[in-house]
This record gives C-alpha cells, sequence and structure tokens, in this order.
C-alpha cells in the first residue's frame, strides 16, 4: 500500500466556551468524591505530581466561562485545563488590543482553582514577511515580547505554556528556511529566556509535534527525525517538558502498531491504516497508528538525552460518529469507535499515562467542541466529550467517575 499521511490533528479554533445543558437545564455528573488532595495555586505543581487536563475553548466573549470552569473542577474533577491563544487574534495589527477574547477565561480559570496552561501560537501577519499567521514571526523576540505582555496582564494565573503547536508541519511553520528544528530551538530558547524572567516557576513545554508518516520537510517532517535533531540541538535546555500529541485512530492505547493485527479490530475495521500500512515504503515502521507506538518511540528519545525529563501529552483523545449521520472528511477512523470505546480508551490513557511515569501533566481532547462547534462535520467535534446538543456522551461520565491518582 501506498504510505498514507493522515490527516493532521485538526486545529483549534477560536469557539466560545460551554454551558452543558440538557432540556435547558445544567446535566450534572458527579464523580465519586476524591480525597483532597488538590495542591494550593500558590504552590507551584509539584515534579512528581501527574496532572489531570482537558482542553477547552478559550473565547470569553460568549457564554459563561466561569460555568466551564465549574463544570471541569466539580463534575469532571481534572486539575488543569489547555486554552490555546491566537496571537494573531489578540493584536491583528500592532496597535490593536483584544485581550478581551480570552481575559474572562484566564481569570475564571485561577477564579475556580483550576491549573492554566496556554498554547500560544499564531504570529500575526504584520510580524512576518511572508504574510499569514501559519508561522512564527521573523523576529523571535516579538513572540518573546507577547508571552511578557500576556504573563504581566495575568500575574500568577497561568501556570504552563505551550511554546507553539505541531511546528513540523509546513501550515505550523511557513518561514523561508522552511520547516526546521534548529530554528525552532532557538526560537524555544527566545520564549523560555522570557517566560522564566517573569516567573521561574511557570513551566515551559515544547511545542508537540504532529505524528506523521515519512516526509519531505517540505509540507511535513517525520515527527521522529524532528524530534532527533531537535533534542541534538539542545531542546532540553529551554523545555521543563517535552510536548507531545496523539489524536487516537482506531486502536486503544496500550495496543503497538506491531500489535494491531492481533487486536479484534483488526477484523472489523473499515479504517485499515493500522492494519494493512503498517510500514512505509523504506521499510520503516509507521508508529503514527498508535498512541502507544507514538509515546513510546518520543519517551525513548528524550530519555537518552535525560533520563528525568518527562513528556507533557498536551493533546490525545479517540473520536467516535457513534450517533451523528455524517462525519468530516477523512475520519473513517472514527467510524470505526463506539462511544464506549471512546470513554474506554480516554480512562485507559489517563491511567496508562499516570502508571508509566513518563508523563507529567495529560490534556484531553477535548471538552466542549461538540455544543460549540460547527456540527458533526467539524474535526473537533468528533473527539468531544459533549455531544452537538450540549448533552454529556459516556466519555464524560467515564472521566468524571475514574479514580485519579497523583
Amino acid at each position: 500500500a501506498n504510505n498514507i499521511t493522515p490527516p493532521p490533528p485538526p486545529p483549534t479554533a477560536t469557539l466560545p466556551p460551554p454551558v452543558v445543558e440538557q432540556d435547558g437545564s445544567p446535566v450534572v455528573v458527579k464523580p465519586e468524591a476524591p480525597a483532597d488532595n488538590t495542591i494550593p495555586l500558590d504552590q507551584p505543581w509539584p515534579a512528581d505530581a501527574f496532572g489531570y487536563g482537558v482542553q477547552i475553548h478559550g473565547n470569553a466573549t460568549v457564554g459563561s466561562p466561569a460555568d466551564t470552569m465549574n463544570v471541569v473542577r466539580d463534575q469532571l474533577g481534572l486539575d488543569w485545563v489547555k486554552m490555546q491563544i491566537q496571537w494573531w487574534l489578540v493584536h491583528p495589527s500592532p496597535d490593536a488590543d483584544q485581550w478581551f477574547f480570552y481575559d474572562g477565561v484566564i481569570d475564571e480559570a485561577h477564579n475556580a482553582g483550576l491549573r492554566l496552561m496556554v498554547s500560544v501560537v499564531g504570529a500575526p501577519a504584520w510580524t512576518r514577511q511572508m504574510g499569514g499567521e501559519n508561522g512564527p514571526p521573523d523576529n523571535y523576540q516579538l513572540y518573546a515580547d507577547f508571552l511578557t505582555e500576556l504573563l504581566e496582564r495575568h500575574p500568577g494565573k497561568i501556570d504552563a505554556i505551550e511554546v507553539w503547536n505541531e511546528q513540523n508541519l509546513d501550515r505550523e511553520w511557513t518561514t523561508t528556511n522552511g520547516i526546521s528544528p534548529e530554528d525552532y530551538v532557538e526560537f524555544l530558547r527566545v520564549a523560555y529566556e522570557a517566560i522564566k524572567a517573569h516567573d521561574p516557576n511557570i513551566i515551559v513545554i515544547s511545542g508537540a509535534l504532529s505524528p506523521t508518516g515519512e516526509g519531505d520537510w517540505v509540507r511535513w517532517a517525520h515527527d521522529f527525525d524532528y524530534m532527533d535533531r531537535a533534542l541534538a540541538a539542545g531542546m532540553l535546555n529551554y523545555a521543563d517538558c517535552v510536548g507531545a500529541h496523539h489524536n487516537g485512530y482506531n486502536l486503544p492505547p496500550d495496543v503497538t502498531v506491531e500489535e494491531a493485527n492481533n487486536h479484534p479490530k483488526a477484523q472489523t475495521a473499515t479504517f485499515r491504516g493500522p492494519f494493512d500500512n503498517q510500514y512505509s515504503p523504506s521499510g520503516r515502521l509507521n508508529h503514527l497508528w498508535t498512541f502507544k507506538s507514538t509515546i513510546d518511540g518520543y519517551v525513548q528519545r528524550v530519555q537518552a538525552y535525560d533520563p528525568n525529563k518527562k513528556l507533557c501529552i498536551t493533546e490525545f483523545g479517540w473520536a467516535s460518529t457513534e450517533g451523528y449521520d455524517v462525519s468530516p472528511e477523512g475520519f473513517g477512523f472514527a467510524n470505526d469507535n463506539t462511544l464506549e470505546d471512546q470513554a474506554n480508551y480516554i480512562v485507559q490513557a489517563y491511567q496508562q499515562m499516570h502508571d508509566s511515569g513518563n508523563v507529567w501533566l495529560a490534556f484531553l481532547f477535548n471538552f466542549d467542541f461538540g455544543n460549540k462547534g460547527n456540527g458533526p462535520t467539524d474535526d473537533p467535534v468528533p473527539y468531544s466529550i459533549i455531544d452537538v446538543n450540549g448533552v454529556p456522551r459516556p466519555a464524560f461520565g467515564a472521566v468524571a467517575n475514574m479514580e485519579k491518582p497523583r
């Protein structure tokens, strides 16, 4: 079979926060009462504490950010939330100031006692000779200045920053030099130094890569090859945690690509990538098809440089189209996952990451794109643990009720 590169994980749209309702009334899924092991916000997040997180919509202009945070805290029982900040939306021109898109979300996360991780992306076109917002600024210091502005505007309210997103894809790193791990490490250094100058306790996470197959280094780069070069260029000197993504296809989180054909889904799956396309034309294992093969590959590479450095999984999840008559283009894999599969795989992944000792923070993608997205054909919607009508899917209750040991 030809080497297949699956659709990259969907970009995080700027969408309003949710109000989880059914028939006009809030839906309450009560988690089992956990022991009170809350870590006070004025203390740094401990290096040995596993953080349970979820990605939310980050637009404060519609709905109630406070309601969002209360559901995450009181019903899902999670510690952390992730939001993505689009720099270009705050400053579409050098003199424009549109912080109102994000201020309320940042404030309400803090008010709820939740830890906040922000992924900061999208350099404004005016910072780039090439134009567009799908790459870094020509002058990296402008990004550092924006981070400083963010932190000075919200002192003590941001606990972690992911520096960029999927920079092994051309659509995220369009520059005159093309995709370049070495350039990214320099970009990360400038950002790291600005963040630490403001608050040394903020966790700096390197931008997660998009799991890919063989790449041409023009449209995308193989994520393992990119990681190898970034590590060789000194990336770990400027990251407290190494960002990683894996949006699951149609296998559970404990199955490697080599084991895929032994899984019962090998007999029933309509999406055949993990079963029929396990190797590239050069004979290289297509690790990208499974969560375990991808995350294990990152761990091995990072720990070869620093055995104590952990991953932060800033995006993971499983999509299911069950209950919808239509689905996004290219989402055949999601047709193979029932809502029960989605719930089971998510809980299993949290437990697997915790038990491995190799992951510090984990952020489920996603909480609330279901009812605030653009319907079942919108890429993030099948991943959501809320359906398009605002009703919790089974994964919502599964996350709420799972044990959450540190």
